[in-house]
């Protein structure tokens, strides 16, 4: 009998939950198969079968576990069942198709968490993880897809309206409620922390995206034919702040005790809502990144993110970081510092405005962005030149290039 404990996630995580099962006592499983998924204070992560055999689950569901304790134990002298699938094949794209005789048999599922949800239930692989984790009926849910087909939206329209039958506008007074998750209670606990221990401000400042938005829309087809990601917003912000921040080097310092910590280089962390909560994966040494080389790692880190398939290598560190309230529509708010980092920039909705330039009014595509700082370390004046810096770089794309105009880097100036 082979014992499968909770390995050891990083040095400081002592206990993890237990979020579910996604095979089932009894079951067979096969070497290096997903058998349960996990969840500590950082991050959710999986657990393989050590090797092949019958599974004997140990823990239940929402159970805390030390790390070491046996989560599951498989008895590898078992033999395989006659028929019993094999979990392997099914993750190869050329499995092979079901047998003539056997018209009835179920297609290979594409990931773990949707085998959590009937296969009579029609939903999308991201939809699917969504129903299982946060246990919703799917009978609940109004599909807006393709024949029937469940969508991401329809089961956050379910969540945000809990107990109204699709097509009804009826209301009832039921509560419930549900365990707090380990990493739901680090983010509590982290953003109280930066409230209470930072002397925190927000200053505040807004600009222009025409030129940015011109050229995305010159270049983007080309861009995505070329590097095979889209041109976004991002790439353009991190290579502002990069620039910024080596100039005005306390913004992307530290305090430790009574000494404070500067880097002279520039890991950007990017806040990602995730399914189970906020995540805030890092871009390292993007001051050293091309444009598109920062495009397809925000793409590679949000799409984890959204997969719980963040490490803790991923997530940890960061100097700097940079949210985007404006995909969900925000048009100001004052981002709340991640700790120990001293400040973060707050990117929110594009806006026709009505603005005054020259004397004449005219119409520009505006942004306002909100700078949050520990004023502890840095000063009034490092802020706001900061964010000032940060507008004049995107106000002119081409200064990207060098950090500077470039009939000034040529006379030298």
């Amino acid at each position: 009998m082979i014992e499968i404990k909770v390995p050891t996630v990083g040095e400081s995580i002592s206990e993890v939950s237990l979020v579910k099962w996604l095979k089932k006592d009894g079951d067979y499983v096969e070497r290096d198969e997903v058998i349960a998924e996990l969840e500590s204070e950082k991050a959710t992560f999986e657990v393989n079968a050590e090797k092949a055999g019958l599974l004997k689950t140990v823990g239940k569901e929402g159970d805390t576990l030390k790390i070491g304790d046996v989560v599951a134990q498989i008895d590898e002298t078992a033999d395989k069942p006659a028929g019993a699938p094999s979990a392997l094949p099914e993750a190869k794209a050329s499995a092979p198709a079901p047998a003539a005789g056997n018209p009835q048999q179920p297609a290979p599922q594409s990931s773990a968490p949707v085998a959590a949800v009937s296969n009579a239930v029609k939903a999308t692989p991201v939809a699917s993880a969504m129903i299982a984790d946060k246990k919703v009926d799917p009978q609940s849910i109004q599909a807006h897809g393709h024949n029937g087909k469940i969508l991401k939206d329809d089961v956050l329209e379910a969540l945000s309206n809990p107990g109204r039958k699709p097509g009804l506008q009826a209301f009832n007074r039921e509560v419930r409620s549900e365990k707090m998750s380990n990493l739901r209670k680090t983010i509590s606990r982290r953003l109280v922390e930066a409230k209470n221990t930072t002397a925190m401000l927000t200053t505040f400042n807004e600009v222009d995206m025409g030129k940015i938005m011109a050229i995305r829309t010159a270049y983007k087809d080309k861009f995505k034919e070329t590097y095979g990601v889209n041109l976004g917003f991002m790439s353009f912000f991190a290579k502002a702040v990069c620039f910024a921040l080596q100039e005005w080097p306390s913004v992307n310092a530290y305090i430790d005790g009574d000494s404070i910590l500067y880097h002279d280089y520039c890991d950007i962390s990017i806040a990602v809502s995730a399914p189970k909560g906020l995540v805030v994966p890092v871009i390292r040494n993007a001051e050293s990144l091309s444009m598109f080389e920062i495009e397809k790692k925000v793409v590679e880190l949000a799409g984890k993110a959204r997969e719980n398939k963040l490490t803790m290598e991923e997530m940890q560190g960061g100097t700097f970081t940079i949210t985007n309230g404006g995909v969900f529509g925000s048009l100001m708010s004052t981002p709340i510092i991640n700790i120990p980092q001293s400040a973060i920039l707050g990117m929110h909705k594009i806006q026709e405005r009505a603005m005054v330039v020259d004397g004449a009014v005219v119409v520009r595509s505006m942004m306002y962005l909100a700078l949050s700082y520990d004023h502890r370390i840095i000063d009034g004046r490092e802020s706001v030149s900061f964010l000032v810096r940060v507008k004049e770089l995107l106000e002119n794309p081409e200064l990207l290039l060098f950090g500077k105009d470039p009939v000034k880097a040529l006379l030298q100036l």
